[in-house]
């Protein structure tokens, strides 16, 4: 029964790490979704450029399977970023004093409304409910405006923040506290204070929300698109968003093979001290009964001291 007690304290803290390890890469494949949809909306944001002037922002024109979400693009030079930065670029505000790391002439600033898509691809942190839309700010280098699957820039903020001024806010329960997120590129996630009731501050680029706690408010059916978008006319990493789901796949696989092989295991092992127990039960039996033998030739056999009932001849019976 100890070994059984064990066994299933062992099974149990085995589940809940692989519990762990599948959240873990459920998190990763969600964030390699979302960086894909930013590769994409870059290609769509460049597509805008056709006869481009510095300072003018084009709206561009997402995919058909993604409908609800906007992209646009700011073409601009490091210098004039910095030296006057951007009034009014759709919700954004931009103030003098934002650097570009690693510094190129010019550079594009591409805009994100993911509208009703905000929590597919950006899940709501746990405990946590949108009250706007997920809007994003990402900068690419504006050497070549036909490149696809560029690398992002860093942009920072030195003097003043950059602000977010959301347009469209579901107000907040009366007492609740509504909060600004930031989505980095790099998969972090920052909570700050809101300026105002729908204003945001940010020193770095990335993707933004206000939310609130979702104890706090009460439920409601979140619009959800109606299908998963498909690979379409885009250069989204499907093979890679494959390739992740493959590797959860796996990994709960290899996870129920492990338990198996554990349970195996320590059957075998129980199954062994069991066996020793009976051998050695069986030596001592063996050692309580005394035996005689006789010694026959070169041989050892095992001989009776004597009988219960004499035999008699058939001449005594006679007499």
């Amino acid at each position: 029964m100890e070994l059984i007690r064990h066994f299933m304290i062992l099974l149990s803290l085995l589940g809940v790490l692989f519990a762990h390890q599948f959240e873990a890469q459920s998190a990763d494949a969600s964030r390699s979704t979302a960086r894909s949809l930013d590769a994409l909306l870059q290609d769509y944001a460049y597509r805008a450029f056709v006869q481009p002037r510095s300072g003018v922002p084009y709206d561009g024109t997402a995919p058909s399977n993604l409908t609800g979400i906007k992209t646009a693009a700011l073409r601009l030079r490091s210098g004039s970023l910095k030296k006057r930065g951007v009034d009014e670029y759709k919700e954004f505000g931009i103030p003098d004093g934002v650097v570009v790391r690693p510094y190129v002439e010019r550079l594009v600033l591409v805009y994100q409304d993911l509208g009703n898509w905000s929590s597919f691809y950006y899940p709501h942190p746990p405990g946590y409910a949108y009250l706007t839309p997920v809007l994003g700010l990402l900068a690419y280098d504006a050497a070549n405006l036909s490149a696809t699957n560029l690398p992002e820039l860093d942009i920072v903020a030195l003097k003043s923040p950059i602000s977010i001024n959301f347009t469209y806010v579901i107000p907040a329960p009366r007492g609740a506290i509504a909060r600004c997120v930031r989505f980095g590129v790099d998969g972090s996630l920052d909570f700050r204070d809101l300026v105002s009731s729908n204003i945001c501050s940010t020193y770095r680029q990335g993707h933004f929300v206000i939310v609130v706690n979702s104890s706090e408010i009460a439920p409601s059916p979140a619009p959800a698109p109606s299908r998963a978008p498909g690979p379409g006319p885009s250069r989204v990493g499907s093979k890679s968003n494959k390739s992740k789901v493959w590797k959860i796949v796996g990994g709960v696989v290899g996870g129920v093979v492990a338990l198996i092989f554990l349970a195996l295991l320590v059957y075998l092992m129980h199954q062994h001290k069991h066996n020793k127990k009976v051998a050695r039960m069986e030596q001592h039996a063996d050692a309580g009964v005394s035996v005689h033998t006789t010694r026959v030739g070169n041989t050892h056999v095992p001989v009776a001291l004597g009988t219960r009932t004499q035999p008699m001849l058939e001449n005594e019976l006679v007499a």
